[in-house]
C-alpha cells in the first residue's frame, strides 16, 4: 500500500476512535473556562480530543493529496477512497456537534438539522452525477469553488469545537457553517450545471 492510501486509511481509521471517545463520560469534565458563572462554561476534554483528531486528520487530507501527486503515486483505490474518508470525517464531526445538546435548546442552531441535510444531499447528487458521466467518459474536474466549500467547512468545524468557551466564538462558527452552506448549494447547482448535456441527454 502507498503512503497516501496509508494516510487515507488513517483518517478513517481516526473516526471510530471519535465514536468512542464520545460515549466516555469521564472526558466530559471542564478543562478550560472563561466565565464559570455564565452560560458558556468551558471547553470539555472530549471536545478538546475530537479537535485534536480532527486537525490530525484534515492534516492528512492534505497530506496524502501532495504526495499522491508530487510522486505520482495516483492509485484507483486512492481516487475512490480519499474523496469517501473526507466525507466521512466532515459527516462525522457535523453529527457530534449536532448530538452535543447539554447546553440548552439554543445549540441546535449552531448546527442545525437541515444544514447537514443540504450538505449530505448536496454529496449524494454529486455522486451520482460522477457515477453517471464516468459511465460516459466524461471527466469534471473539481471546481474550486467546491475546494472552498470544504475548506470553510472544516474550519467551521474547528471553531464550534470552541464554541462553549465565548458568545463570539459560537457566532463565528456558525456564520462560517452557513457560509459553508451556502457554497455547498452554489456549487451542487454549478456541478450539475458542468454535467447536464450528459445528465438531461435522454430527457
Amino acid at each position: 500500500m502507498t503512503l497516501p492510501n496509508k494516510l487515507t486509511m488513517l483518517r478513517i481509521l481516526l473516526i471510530p476512535v471519535m465514536i468512542v471517545l464520545w460515549y466516555i463520560p469521564q472526558l466530559d469534565k471542564v478543562i478550560l473556562s472563561i466565565n464559570p458563572e455564565g452560560f458558556f462554561y468551558g471547553l470539555t476534554l472530549k471536545m478538546l480530543l475530537m479537535f485534536i483528531i480532527f486537525v490530525v486528520a484534515s492534516i492528512t487530507d492534505f497530506l496524502d493529496g501532495h504526495i499522491a501527486r508530487s510522486r505520482n503515486l495516483i492509485t484507483s483505490f486512492g481516487k475512490f477512497a480519499d474523496p469517501l474518508a473526507d466525507k466521512m470525517l466532515v459527516f462525522s464531526a457535523m453529527v457530534f456537534i449536532m448530538l452535543d445538546t447539554n447546553y440548552g435548546s439554543w445549540y441546535s442552531h449552531i448546527m442545525p438539522a437541515w444544514a447537514f441535510i443540504i450538505m449530505i444531499v448536496r454529496e449524494f447528487m454529486v455522486s451520482g452525477i460522477r457515477m453517471v458521466v464516468a459511465q460516459k467518459g466524461v471527466v469534471i474536474p473539481a471546481a474550486k469553488l467546491g475546494k472552498w466549500k470544504t475548506f470553510i467547512t472544516m474550519v467551521a468545524i474547528i471553531v464550534l469545537f470552541f464554541c462553549h468557551l465565548h458568545i463570539v466564538i459560537a457566532i463565528i462558527g456558525m456564520v462560517l457553517m452557513y457560509i459553508a452552506c451556502i457554497l455547498t448549494v452554489i456549487s451542487g447547482i454549478e456541478y450539475f450545471i458542468n454535467s447536464k448535456s450528459v445528465i438531461l441527454e435522454s430527457i
